[in-house]
């Protein structure tokens, strides 16, 4: 289970705060680091230091440059955020998700990212539309700055806790056959789809959006839907899509006949 959950780092300024989030993975079974668009070298002296024996982590970290490609194959994303802007969204504390972990686990390609943003800004409202759901830790509210390794640590912690608790990672079998959650890279193939076609018919106007897209995106992964079911949408989008352009096509051999009527009957 541990090696399928997946720390991603956006934006990370100082090397010393990567190698201290190695060790931190490391002191709790995790492996897998992944580095967007870091504001700094990764590899250091400083980092290497701060990393006391995980360095191995540091080394074999993924660097990219979107959130994107570092959550591409995952079915569970979560942002760690001190609290919700602009649009709520599904707010879960550390506890609450590493309880979650088995379950989501359970499938062998199932992938969970855990996302924390810049240590300055935290993540952007973007990014965080991007996750699944938003991880906050109840810090002291007189005094609630965490370091980013700290953050990570106790997020780490919970995922241990939850390996331990469910018997070294064994898992019960479900009854009904398991079918596979959409990775983020469907789902954001899936949305691109959407906006597409509510365009199409003009439900959707990019000029005045009104949090539109936003809206949908909250309710289709609050949904979590299966890569079946993420299918029959995108063919029910391209039957729409075909459905809008047979209209106007209708439409406009509509407006060239009546225009040739009047024409003949002018002559």
């Amino acid at each position: 289970m541990l090696d399928r959950i997946r720390i991603v780092l956006i934006g990370t300024s100082h090397p010393g705060n990567i190698g201290a989030v190695a060790r931190a993975m490391h002191n709790m079974g995790l492996a897998d680091l992944a580095l967007v668009a870091p504001r700094c070298e990764p590899l250091t002296s400083e980092s290497i230091s701060r990393a006391s024996g995980a360095d191995h982590i540091v080394h074999d970290a993924r660097l990219v440059e979107t959130l994107e490609e570092a959550v591409a194959d995952c079915t569970l994303a979560v942002g760690a955020s001190a609290r919700s802007r602009t649009l709520p969204w599904p707010m879960i504390t550390p506890r609450a998700l590493g309880e979650r972990l088995p379950s989501e686990l359970v499938a062998p390609e199932a992938r969970v990212a855990l996302v924390f943003g810049r240590e300055d800004s935290g993540l952007s409202n973007a990014e965080l539309q991007r996750c699944h759901a938003h991880v906050h830790i109840p810090t002291n509210p007189d005094f609630s700055s965490l370091n980013l390794a700290a953050a990570v640590q106790v997020l780490a912690y919970e995922c241990r806790l939850s390996w331990l608790e469910a018997g070294s990672g064994a898992q019960e079998q479900e009854e009904e056959p398991h079918q596979p959650l959409a990775s983020h890279e469907e789902l954001e193939h899936y949305f691109a789809h959407l906006e597409r076609a509510l365009i199409s018919i003009g439900f959707h106007d990019p000029a005045q959006p009104r949090q539109l897209m936003a809206r949908l995106r909250r309710f289709t992964l609050r949904a979590r839907p299966e890569r079946m079911e993420l299918n029959i949408l995108r063919g029910m989008l391209t039957a729409t899509e075909k459905c809008a352009a047979g209209n106007t096509d209708a439409s406009a051999k509509t407006s060239a006949s009546q225009a040739g009527e009047c024409r003949n009957g002018e002559t």
